[in-house]
C-alpha cells in the first residue's frame, strides 16, 4: 500500500497543504494514522477520497439544500459507506434535474411577464395548497407577501385565493431566489415590471454582470445546473471504482 505525507498529497490533488487538512477536520477524508512524530500518513483511498471531493465541489450549487447533499455523500464514502454514498449522489442528481426543469419553465414564465400577457386566473388555491404544490414553505410565502413581492387577494371568507397569475410569479420568483438575488431587487424589479413592461432589467436589478437580466440570470442558472450533473456523473463513476477496489 502506497503511503504519502501531507505535502505530498497536496501536490497530486494540486490544493495547499492547509485544504487536506481542513477536509480531514470535516470528515470529507478519513482521518489518517500518525506516525511516532506526529506527521500524518495518508493511502491511496485518501487521495481517491480527495480527488471525489475536488469534483463535488468544482460547481457551487446552493439551492434547496443541494450543497448539504453533496456533502452528506462525500462524508459517507469517507466512511467507505459506498452504497449509501451512491444513494445520496443519485438523490442528488434527481434534485439538479429537477431544478433544472424548474428554471427552464421560469424562463418561459419571465418572457411572459415581460411581454405582457396573462396566464389566467382560473385557479383559485389556499396557502396550504400552493405550499404544497409548488413545494415552498408557507414561511417563505409568508415573508414574500409581507415583503410585498406578491399580493394576493382574499375571498369573502378571509382566506387567500391565489391565482394562476400568482403561481407563475411565485415560480418566478423562486428562481430568481435560487440565483440568489436578493427580495430587494426582485420587488425593484417587479414594481417596474408593472410600470413598464419594457423596462431596462439590467439596471433595475442592479447585479454585477452587465449581461444580468431576468432572462440570463435563469440560463446561467442552467448553466451550473447542467455542469452539476456531469460532475455528479464523474462522482458516481469514482464512487463505483472505489466501491470495487476499498471495499
Amino acid at each position: 500500500m502506497n503511503t504519502y505525507t501531507t505535502t505530498e498529497v497536496a501536490k497530486i490533488i494540486g490544493i495547499h497543504p492547509n485544504t487536506v487538512r481542513m477536509y480531514e477536520e470535516w470528515g470529507l477524508i478519513p482521518l489518517a494514522e500518525r506516525k511516532s512524530n506526529g506527521y500524518r500518513i495518508f493511502t491511496d483511498f485518501h487521495i481517491e477520497q480527495l480527488r471525489l471531493a475536488r469534483i463535488a465541489f468544482q460547481i457551487e450549487v446552493l439551492q434547496n439544500g443541494l450543497r448539504k447533499k453533496v456533502v452528506e455523500t462525500i462524508k459517507l464514502s469517507a466512511k467507505r459507506d459506498f452504497d449509501k454514498a451512491l444513494m445520496f449522489a443519485e438523490e442528488y442528481r434527481s434534485q439538479i434535474q429537477r431544478e433544472q426543469r424548474n428554471a427552464e419553465e421560469s424562463i418561459g414564465i419571465a418572457k411572459q411577464i415581460l411581454s405582457g400577457k396573462s396566464v389566467g386566473d382560473t385557479l383559485f388555491l389556499k396557502r396550504k395548497e400552493v405550499s404544497d404544490y409548488l413545494d415552498i414553505s408557507m414561511d417563505t410565502l409568508r415573508n414574500w407577501e409581507r415583503n410585498g413581492l406578491l399580493q394576493v387577494k382574499r375571498r369573502q371568507n378571509g382566506y387567500r385565493a391565489y391565482t394562476n397569475d400568482d403561481i407563475e410569479r411565485i415560480k418566478m420568483i423562486r428562481t430568481l431566489r435560487l440565483a440568489n438575488y436578493s427580495l430587494e431587487a426582485i420587488l425593484r424589479m417587479i414594481h417596474a415590471l408593472e410600470h413598464n413592461p419594457k423596462v431596462d432589467m439590467k439596471q433595475v436589478l442592479n447585479t454585477p454582470q452587465a449581461d444580468a437580466d431576468i432572462v440570463s440570470v435563469c440560463d446561467r442558472l442552467i448553466v451550473s445546473l447542467k455542469d452539476a450533473e456531469e460532475n455528479v456523473d464523474k462522482m458516481i463513476h469514482i464512487l463505483l471504482e472505489m466501491k470495487e477496489k476499498f471495499s
